[in-house]
């Protein structure tokens, strides 16, 4: 079991398979000429897998893949067949505009659930926020999802100023669609122009809704990010994760893997243990996965301050969202 210092057992890893995307979210990849690892610095297949057999065998059951955009790498179906042989739930994170392709091989390999980016209902706003116009292909891509029996939920950035006053349409949304919004804190990272006035708070989230629906909460797990609510009636639920207002780290399982092979004991963590150069000098990456977990902060990475008014952005050292995984 891998077990900090705090005594959080840590049984989840998000394995980023590439830091390249399709789309130029302003939130997450800084520009548009946005330079991307080279390819012989990334993970490779057999090395994910690899690496990833190491953390199953250390206690971790649930693996979820990420990128930037983890379907537009070449290796994602060898990537996702060699993973699906571990003794792990495999899940996966994606903005949608490839699930079509991918439908059937996630299906044969014991996906259940996916995550799906979307910020806004609005096909307009969606090219303004992506910088590319894929809104229907997303839309589509959901449906399909819905209609072979995945589980899917919808992770929307609440940007105030920008989609907030969206709030209440996606709530509208799961009447007679069973998705999970998932309402997310606006966070920080290098290059996306983050300011605490843009945070649209778990607190504002839930006054906008009960304006116009009566909900209640759900239960959850308790390393749960997401804190879970539902309107009676609704074939769907939402949850809002709550990172800026109102952390959640105490419960934290999580880590983090990126696509050149560093493992991050947090989000918001300053410091990187480079997993992928021990394992091509043919050295044991346990201990070096149990001594980075042993260091990692009580809360926010050590970094970010409690009120999240505070968080002075220049001062944060970290990646961008795209270059960790999302």
């Amino acid at each position: 079991m891998i077990i900090d210092s705090y005594n959080r057992p840590h049984q989840y890893l998000r394995i980023s398979l590439t830091d390249n995307c399709n789309l130029r979210c302003f939130y997450c990849m800084p520009e548009e000429d946005y330079e991307f690892t080279p390819a012989p610095q990334l993970m490779t297949a057999p090395e994910i897998q690899a690496i990833a057999k190491v953390f199953v065998e250390e206690g971790v059951n649930k693996i979820r893949l990420t990128g930037g955009e983890p379907l537009v790498r070449k290796e994602a179906p060898a990537i996702i067949a060699s993973l699906a042989s571990l003794p792990a739930e495999l899940t996966i994170t994606t903005n949608a505009t490839r699930l079509h392709r991918f439908a059937d091989l996630l299906q044969q390999s014991g996906v259940r659930s996916v995550n799906i980016s979307l910020d806004t209902l609005n096909e307009n706003k969606f090219e303004m926020i992506t910088r590319r116009n894929q809104f229907s292909v997303v839309k589509d891509n959901i449906a399909l999802m819905l209609d072979k029996s995945f589980r899917v939920k919808v992770n929307m950035v609440v940007m105030r100023g920008i989609n907030d006053n969206e709030i209440n349409d996606f709530v509208r949304w799961t009447h007679h669609t069973p998705v999970e919004i998932r309402f997310i804190e606006f966070m920080p990272f290098s290059g996306n122009r983050w300011s605490s006035n843009k945070v649209f708070t778990m607190g504002e989230i839930l006054d906008v809704i009960g304006k116009e629906f009566a909900f209640e909460p759900v239960q959850g797990e308790k390393s749960d990010t997401a804190k879970k609510f539902a309107v009676p009636g609704h074939a769907g639920n939402f949850a809002v994760i709550s990172t800026m207002s109102a952390h959640f780290c105490g419960s934290c399982n999580r880590m983090r893997l990126t696509a050149d092979g560093k493992l991050k004991n947090c989000l918001f963590s300053s410091e990187e243990t480079d997993l992928l150069s021990a394992l091509r000098e043919g050295r044991d990456i346990r201990p070096l996965i149990h001594a980075c977990i042993a260091t990692k902060a009580e809360k926010l990475g050590g970094q970010l301050a409690t009120n999240f008014e505070q968080v002075q952005p220049e001062s944060i050292h970290n990646r961008s969202m795209i270059a960790i995984g999302g």
